[in-house]
């Protein structure tokens, strides 16, 4: 075989070499790709749906009455178990409340303050400054009382997940039976859009699970929009300053290139319109 491949034209060397070269690279390809499948097969999960939000265009703020209601949700459904570290009560008068209604919001809640002047810890009523209870002391008590995993904090969730609030609804609205195949471990819930599909927390709202304060409907698909509105304003509470801002910045913008145009038209018609004439000098009589 060695023997047959020398006595080959240099050409046709190159061109077997080229062609071992290229099925072996095919082969290492094909290998690697099955096993990346296979090591990605316990983390498959389905890609949630593009929904339109009302804060989704860049012209859009948002939707306050949402926000207002998606704080409801989280207040009564998902606050005995995850906590919300970006949201101070402060931040939601001029937002989704008065500032009388923040106030007494936070007055509804307990914090552990102190020390004071006998150097003991005590406890006190909220106030717009303390931000949103967590429901566990730490996280470890939080893992002792959820089954050794603490529930992940609430705070920039849209931001840590794929599809931000296409995901908080996507999941919410996506349990359902396993599939054909499909092995749950036992006081495991079954949903396509968390990865691995295996989900420790039951699904969590259903329809008229509370009653919303300005009587909308508290359907299941209603109840995980307004949350999911209010956990994005929980991840970005700057979103409207910062689309004001950047549309005061492009209206300059606009007004600086008008005017950056018409010098520089002006400049170049005066010099496209000016006549230079050399004259010789005249000769002196």
């Amino acid at each position: 075989m060695a023997a047959a491949f020398k006595s080959l034209p240099a050409s046709k060397k190159i061109a077997s070499m080229l062609l071992g070269t290229g099925v072996a690279g095919g082969v290492a390809l094909v290998a690697s790709l099955e096993h990346n499948i296979k090591a990605a097969d316990g983390d498959r999960f389905a890609h949630p749906p593009n929904l339109h939000w009302p804060h989704q265009n860049i012209w859009d703020s948002y939707d306050a009455k949402s926000i207002r209601r998606g704080y409801e949700v989280y207040k009564n459904v998902c606050q005995s178990c995850h906590g919300c570290f970006t949201v101070a009560y402060r931040m939601l008068r001029n937002v989704c409340m008065t500032p009388e209604e923040a106030k007494a919001e936070a007055k509804t809640f307990m914090h552990m303050d102190g020390p004071d002047d006998e150097g003991k810890m005590f406890e006190r009523p909220g106030k717009t400054a303390d931000y949103l209870k967590q429901p566990y002391a730490n996280e470890a008590e939080a893992a002792f009382a959820n089954g050794g995993k603490a529930p992940p904090d609430l705070g920039v969730i849209t931001f840590a997940r794929h599809g931000y609030e296409n995901y908080i609804f996507a999941l919410l609205t996506g349990y359902q039976e396993p599939p054909a195949g499909f092995e749950l471990d036992e006081g495991l819930h079954f949903n396509p859009y968390f990865r691995g599909g295996a989900l420790a927390m039951p699904p969590p709202i259903y329809n008229e699970v509370l009653e919303f304060s300005d009587g909308t409907p508290a359907t299941k698909s209603q109840v995980a929009k307004d949350v999911a509105c209010f956990l994005r304003f929980a991840a970005e509470p700057w979103h409207d300053e910062r689309k004001q801002l950047g549309m005061k910045t492009m209206i300059y913008l606009s007004i600086i290139t008008v005017a950056w145009g018409l010098v520089a038209r002006k400049g170049h018609s005066t010099n496209q319109q000016t006549r230079v004439q050399f004259l010789q000098p005249r000769k002196s009589a």
